[in-house]
């Protein structure tokens, strides 16, 4: 049995692989309008596929799916195995609330239970 494969061959299935890891992928960076699904994302950076990665540089926004996972200023750094990598600069994670300006107690209420509902008991 031989392990050769005819150039069309290995091209589809390089293709295949690459559509594959699109549709698994929800991780997305957001350039103003432009959406670029990201094929790998790591502590340091992350990688958009070569065939329409940009030469990304400055303020970027990252998603997985709808929610919003962090703001990164970010470089592009090298082109290798079919992937433009980019390089994290500061990367802040995204909260969905404003940060207190005061510690909270640990058995702190939720909400206060006004007069008149207290009243009514």
């Amino acid at each position: 049995m031989t392990d050769y494969l005819s150039p069309e061959i290995a091209d589809a299935l390089k293709a295949a692989r690459k559509q594959a890891m699109r549709k698994s992928s929800r991780l997305r960076v957001n350039v103003g309008d432009e959406i670029h699904p990201i094929v790998r994302l790591w502590d340091e950076g992350f990688a958009l596929d070569l065939d329409d990665a940009p030469h990304l540089r400055g303020l970027v926004d990252v998603y997985d799916g709808a929610k919003h996972l962090m703001q990164c200023l970010i470089v592009a750094s090298s082109k290798e195995a079919g992937e433009m990598t980019y390089e994290f600069k500061r990367a802040t994670v995204a909260n969905d609330s404003a940060p207190l300006d005061y510690e909270r107690a640990a058995n702190a209420p939720v909400a206060l239970i006004g007069a008149d509902v207290a009243r009514a008991r």
